[in-house]
């Protein structure tokens, strides 16, 4: 990647990772490494007459642009499938074509947005005779399709999921999503730093404090801003309870899915009792709006250390109660395990980080990789299996758990005293990228703030980008009533993924 890195245009303002302008023929060569699995793409997404592709190697991050004059350029998706998706969203908000992709139906645009390709240049009146989705055709006797969605039984976001099966196994289930597309980055631009954060933040409301912990660490690496000490330990606090908060609801609701209902009932006690926790440290169950560009809006009191602590205790009295009724009930290890396989190599294919990737053996977690602070001071493991299935990733949440509980303790022993904020210093134009590691999986920011200061582009990426694909391929040759399970095991985020 370095050597790839050299030979482009080095962007000056762009800071922690290089970003490089390059010509067509580094940017076929870069698809190439990333087809050969020499590389992993971070992230790919457009401007109006450009394309970006953040791309990562050895813990390494780097940036390459390609200029698009002409409105198109060498698909990425065309030797490397992780990007597909990526390459229909672009085409739909900008128009740019991708050249030589292997699927140029629409993703998130569903013919009701009143114009076309909304950020190109030049928008464009809509399609009058649009056709029907095509769906992927599958081929074969006895088999039928099974539509659900986008209108969920639960009370959930919108997704549509085709199931073509033969009797009860799955053959192939096709995912459309998009129906929360809520135009963030375009409600982005223009915005000031501050107003951008809270948008960040409402990506996906189980992510706020990630989200909006990537988009702040993208604007101090553009401006140089130097967050105080105790800040970053107070936003790692937020993390970890963010995470706590929703690995246990997502174990109780994959017991709920094998209708083990008391694992749900006391996870949901857990949970709860993280989010009363969280009010009473922040003033928000959530922690929504919480980090703030150059620290935090709210430090941490003595009453909220007290609930900690007590927080701390209660989990370590009452979890592992939980973990043995899960090992220890064989009707559930019935449902569980071998249920959902996600492939070590499919994994590796699309980068795909969180629960997911390191239940398939792929050890990346941001928080070690990237080191951001305060993580490089702290001691942690990251619990890695390699059987890749639903049972896998209930033990991923299980040890990230018990992670968290030990992370937690040291943040609140070690807080260092001092302000929980500074001051963002005027940099002029410039440009700053983020990766941080949210209970889902790693969530990246990339950013451009204008010479006044304002947002002037803005790109956040998801980690279910890379976890809805793996989904589909979870599923087959599984039965139709396995669907939930997997599904919830995976926990992707429709909000997140649709932006």
């Amino acid at each position: 990647m370095l050597d790839l890195v050299r030979t482009g245009r080095q962007v000056e303002a762009h800071a922690p990772w290089p970003r490089v302008v390059v010509d067509h023929e580094v940017w076929r060569t870069m698809t190439t490494e990333l087809a050969l699995g020499r590389l992993t793409l971070v992230s790919l997404w457009a401007e109006s007459d450009r394309i970006h592709a953040a791309v990562s190697a050895n813990g390494s991050i780097g940036v390459f642009s390609l200029d698009c004059p002409e409105g198109e350029y060498p698909s990425v998706g065309a030797t490397h499938p992780a990007a597909i998706r990526f390459e229909r969203a672009v085409h739909d908000i900008f128009g740019l074509v991708a050249l030589g992709a292997l699927d140029t139906r629409p993703w998130l645009d569903h013919g009701r947005w009143g114009v076309k390709h909304p950020m190109a240049a030049t928008v464009q009146a809509p399609d009058l005779a649009r056709p029907a989705y095509a769906f992927l055709p599958v081929e074969g006797e006895s088999l039928h399709v099974i539509p659900v969605g986008p209108v969920h039984a639960g009370i959930i976001e919108p997704g549509h999921f085709r199931f073509t099966v033969n009797g009860e196994a799955v053959v192939r289930l096709e995912e459309r999503l998009g129906y929360v597309h809520k135009g963030i980055e375009s409600l982005m631009q223009g915005q000031t730093i501050e107003r951008a954060s809270r948008l960040a933040g409402r990506t996906s409301g189980d992510s706020t404090v990630a989200c909006a912990l990537a988009f702040s660490r993208a604007v101090e690496a553009a401006t140089g801003a130097t967050v105080p000490a105790r800040a970053h330990y107070v936003r790692a606090i937020m993390a970890e309870l963010e995470r706590l908060a929703n690995h246990c609801g997502d174990i109780g609701a994959i017991c709920n899915d094998a209708t083990f209902t008391i694992m749900h009932a006391h996870c949901g006690i857990l949970r709860e009792e993280v989010l009363r926790a969280a009010d009473t440290c922040f003033g928000h169950r959530l922690m929504m709006d919480k980090i703030i560009s150059g620290g935090v809006a709210i430090d941490v009191s003595a009453d909220g250390i007290a609930a900690l602590r007590a927080l701390l205790d209660n989990f370590r009295r009452r979890f592992p109660h939980l973990i043995a009724l899960y090992d220890d009930t064989a009707s559930l290890q019935n449902r569980t395990v071998t249920t959902g396989v996600v492939a070590k190599d499919l994994v590796a294919q699309f980068g795909c980080g969180g629960i997911v990737g390191r239940a398939s053996g792929r050890a990346f977690d941001a928080r070690k990789a990237i080191a951001y602070p305060p993580y490089a001071d702290l001691t942690f493991d990251v619990p890695v299996f390699s059987e890749g299935d639903v049972n896998a990733r209930v033990w991923v949440r299980i040890r990230e758990v018990q992670q968290s509980l030990s992370l937690i303790a040291q943040l609140i022993e070690r807080l260092p005293p001092g302000p929980v904020a500074a001051e963002i210093p005027a940099a002029g134009e410039c440009e700053g990228a983020a990766l941080v590691e949210g209970f889902r999986g790693d969530v990246f920011a990339w950013l451009r703030l204008a010479g006044d200061g304002t947002v002037a582009r803005c790109h956040l990426r998801d980690p279910s980008w890379f976890q809805w694909p793996l989904l589909e391929a979870a599923i087959e040759g599984n039965i139709v009533a396995d669907f939930p399970l997997c599904n919830k095991s995976f926990n992707c985020s429709y909000s997140g993924h649709d932006l």
